[in-house]
């Protein structure tokens, strides 16, 4: 199954409006607008809905190559709060082994300016 197959069977993305915009070996772009059911408590992009974005675009960039990869640890620091318009992340590959690959990827706004930042690392299963 290829990448994006394998992100067009995410409920869970596909519930949030996340669409993916671009993949290839090691990168991705997702994209989602910013709906009132993003929003927490006050008035922000919670960020759990930021989480999803970039963990998204490492799902696709990491699955890419045709080997099912899954995250085995995720972190993510957030920089500056939204609360309307259009998000991306673009994950970019860092490192690629047989069994363990490691992502950054930055979400940023439709000005380009840095939203959160994340780093995730994949188990490649045979």
């Amino acid at each position: 199954m290829g990448a994006k197959e394998l992100v067009e069977k995410d409920l869970f993305a596909k519930h949030c409006g996340i669409t993916l915009l671009h993949v290839a070996k090691g990168e991705a772009i997702a994209k989602m607008d910013i709906q009132p059911h993003h929003l927490n408590g006050v008035g922000i992009v919670q960020g759990g809905a930021l989480f999803t974005l970039a963990d998204l675009a490492l799902a696709a960039a990491s699955n890419a190559y045709g080997v099912v990869a899954v995250g085995l640890t995720s972190v993510i620091t957030y920089f500056k709060a939204e609360s309307s318009g259009v998000l991306f992340a673009k994950a970019t590959e860092l490192s690629l082994r047989r069994t363990v690959a490691t992502y950054q990827v930055h979400v940023t706004n439709e000005q380009d300016e840095l939203i959160a930042t994340f780093q995730g690392t994949v188990y490649r299963k045979n």
